[in-house]
């Protein structure tokens, strides 16, 4: 028999494919919690059966959870909640985090047992830098709105992870070629499952490999960042210098041209001293 945990939300992170990949904490919180927040109720009852556990299960999720809310945190202050996506680590691209805020307020112990993450995996597979990345979550569906989140961050020197649905992956890629450029990327599909997939290329080889063959499964899209800028003519320095020169001393026009454009500061400064 699992020993009783103490009171207050546990974050509990599942599986993405392989159920194997559930860690021992994992397997005992889920088995010594009171209560389970579950998105849906079959998903988590097939994780309970691969450990041999039976736990209470209530759905949370985008449709209920403001009514749920308020008498789940309630529970905690005398029951040990455990709170599952179906897949992964919970609050990562959907609205877990109201009940952790919501539960801090309430002075109740928030405690999270770390496991598998799409977004991650991806990112190790992907072959692209690692040292700085931006996780974007799903693209809006509509193309307008779709372009603007990508122009949105198109000049961020960093990865980009993104989640996207089967039907909607060629949509998406020919969006995000059209909006960032010739940059490289990869295409992971059904990680750490039977038919593990990742495609590298560019964004537009990408868009035209699934145009009109739109895979099954989770998918995660990965994108390089942007390759360094140009850097600016002498010409572009010098009249932004004039410019700014007019409104500031020599010193803080240099450091004001500087940052908007990139170039080292003490370079700025002596073309400034020479204007002068």
């Amino acid at each position: 028999m699992n020993p009783r945990l103490p009171p207050g939300l546990y974050i509990v992170a599942t599986p993405i494919g392989n159920l194997s990949d559930l860690s021992q904490r994992a397997a005992a919180t889920l088995a010594g919690c009171d209560v389970i927040a579950v998105e849906d109720t079959r998903v988590t009852a097939k994780l309970l059966a691969h450990i041999g556990a039976k736990r209470p299960m209530l759905p949370y999720h985008d449709h209920n959870a403001d009514r749920v809310r308020p008498d789940l945190i309630a529970r905690m202050r005398t029951e040990a909640v455990a709170l599952v996506s179906d897949a992964g680590t919970p609050l990562i691209s959907d609205p877990g985090y109201k009940l952790v805020r919501d539960a801090r307020a309430a002075g109740v112990p928030v405690t999270t047992i770390p496991g598998a993450s799409a977004a991650m995996a991806a990112l190790t597979l992907a072959g692209l830098p690692t040292d700085r990345f931006l996780f974007l979550g799903f693209l809006p569906s509509k193309g307008g709105a779709r372009a603007s989140a990508i122009a949105e961050v198109a000049a961020i020197r960093a990865t980009l992870v993104l989640y996207e649905s089967g039907p909607r992956l060629g949509a998406a890629l020919k969006a995000l070629a059209e909006g960032l450029g010739p940059r490289e990327a990869a295409v992971a599909r059904e990680i750490t499952k039977k038919f593990e997939e990742t495609v590298t290329g560019t964004l537009a080889e990408l868009a035209d490999r699934y145009a009109d063959a739109p895979p099954k499964g989770e998918i995660v899209i990965v994108v390089a960042p942007p390759g360094a800028p140009e850097a600016p003519a002498e010409a572009d320095i010098e009249a932004a210098l004039r410019e700014a020169m007019t409104r500031l001393t020599p010193s803080r026009a240099a450091a004001e041209v500087a940052e908007r454009l990139g170039v080292p500061r003490r370079q700025v400064y002596e073309k400034a001293l020479a204007l002068k």
